[in-house]
């Protein structure tokens, strides 16, 4: 049976797990080949297995995204193994709860952390992968994991909702600037989900919980499965006159 993704090949970012995870299994289940990136290695090469053991092609590529060289051998390999790059997904994230707050008193090795891995991974990883599409003339789409964190100033976490924001304007400006060229990009911006990135680091879990479940209109947070079909359908070519937009996906959080 063919799918939606049948001959593309995709690069997922934080692919280890929640988001980037499930994405790379439904994208593949579309017939997509698949390169799985992110750290630590055993989260990658756990789901690149998975996939292979369902019948579909994918590899695993430990990478760093707040490296230059890393992100720009990891494309390389992608195109080395599949021929291509057709879709790229920028999932990485960090949410360093316990100490990404009170920004007057805020260490500045958190701030660089979370700014490495949130913003300047995506800006390298978009940088490089435009690059490829660029060279291969055929156009392509990015489409970047943003949050509605990004749009109130209501989160502690100052470091977290700050790159976020960034990445709605990264992605109106590739959208504008590479729509000539047929290469598309889009934010995807999950609501709150049950488990957040660094979720073991939360330092309330049970009463975010309980919050959630009285701010959320649909009554419950959302989960990697929930977000993952839309990340999938801006890849396809049904979604070909998207692009520098921005979709919510919260269960009514936002408007509430």
């Amino acid at each position: 049976m063919s799918g939606k993704l049948d001959g593309k090949v995709v690069l997922i970012t934080g692919a280890g797990s929640g988001i980037g995870a499930e994405t790379a299994r439904q994208m593949s289940r579309e017939g997509a080949q698949v390169s799985v990136l992110g750290i630590p290695p055993e989260g990658v090469e756990k789901i690149a297995k998975e996939i292979a053991q369902n019948g579909q092609n994918a590899i695993a590529i430990p990478t760093d995204v707040s490296d230059t060289t890393a992100i720009q051998t990891a494309i390389e390999q992608t195109v080395e193994k599949f021929g291509r790059l057709d879709v790229v997904v920028a999932s990485a994230g960090v949410q360093l709860h316990d100490r990404d707050r009170n920004l007057h008193t805020m260490d500045d090795a958190t701030w660089d952390l979370t700014h490495n891995i949130n913003y300047r991974g995506v800006y390298l990883t978009c940088k490089s992968s435009l690059a490829q599409m660029m060279k291969q003339r055929e156009g392509g789409s990015i489409v970047i994991v943003a949050s509605v964190t990004a749009f109130s100033g209501s989160s502690a976490n100052v470091a977290y909702l700050s790159g976020k924001h960034g990445l709605i304007g990264l992605t109106r400006h590739i959208g504008v600037h590479y729509a000539e060229h047929n290469i598309r990009c889009n934010a995807i911006c999950p609501g709150a989900l049950e488990r957040t990135p660094n979720h073991d680091i939360h330092p309330n879990p049970e009463a975010r919980a309980a919050r959630l479940a009285d701010s959320i209109p649909m009554g419950r947070a959302g989960t990697p499965a929930d977000i993952a079909p839309w990340i999938v359908f801006l890849a396809t070519p049904e979604a070909g006159y998207a692009t520098g937009a921005t979709f919510t996906i919260d269960g009514g959080l936002t408007v509430s």
